[in-house]
């Protein structure tokens, strides 16, 4: 008997996956499932809405300029790897005084990718001239979406945007989120993003904007398969 393809068999509780996230991050696979919760007639969120690693879908490189470039490359290649419908993101920090940057580069700025110690360290030295006045910034997320042929059926392809502005701290504060969170503190608080809850953080965050403007088209894409 030919085994069916990984985005077609049943996961443990008998569901088929209809949704994949192109992510090993289970912080955004939940963030995304509670979105979408009673949203879409007939689907389980806890089973149906999967990440990369449930279905195989491969890791593809980010070599876009732009978060919407990278975004897209990665939902069109994990849709048509594994046929469901999927959603990808890209995000990063963008600094006012340093012309938008770090930008799509936030991740490796100091030149070694997901280091998140040296990036902020790096960050902070670069800033550490600049009066209080002018250290804005803001984290910006572009999250795509792609359904399975879209480049040949004339593109179903969405792509939409978030942000979190703020000022940047002179020291990191806080023990949660990832990041740059310990030295972004949004605009009207008084804590960093790595002070905030996670319920906080994610009621403001510039992902939880980009998935939340995204959700008419998830709920079309979805309810058409």
């Amino acid at each position: 008997m030919t085994e069916a393809p990984l985005a077609d068999q049943p996961d443990k509780d008998g569901a088929a996956p209809r949704l994949v996230l192109a992510t090993h991050n289970k912080g955004k696979l939940r963030e995304l499932r509670e979105l979408l919760r009673g949203q879409v007639p007939g689907l389980d969120v806890d089973t149906q809405v999967v990440d990369a690693g449930a279905v195989g879908a491969p890791d593809v490189a980010e070599t876009g300029v732009t978060f919407a470039e990278n975004s897209l490359l990665k939902a069109r290649a994990v849709a048509e790897a594994t046929g469901l419908v999927a959603i990808a993101d890209d995000s990063g920090l963008a600094v006012d005084v340093l012309g938008g940057a770090p930008g799509i580069f936030s991740a490796r700025w100091s030149g070694r990718h997901g280091d998140d110690a040296a990036n902020l360290q790096l960050l902070l030295a670069q800033l550490a001239d600049v009066p209080d006045e002018y250290r804005g910034a803001a984290f910006v997320c572009a999250a795509a979406l792609a359904v399975p042929g879209a480049e040949a059926d004339g593109g179903r392809e969405v792509v939409e945007y978030g942000q979190l502005e703020g000022v940047l701290l002179r020291e990191p504060r806080g023990e949660g989120g990832f990041g740059y969170d310990p030295v972004l503190q949004p605009s009207g608080l008084d804590r960093s993003c790595a002070e905030l809850s996670s319920e906080e953080k994610n009621a403001i965050s510039h992902r939880g904007h980009a998935f939340r403007a995204l959700l008419p088209a998830i709920v079309e894409a979805l309810a058409g398969r």
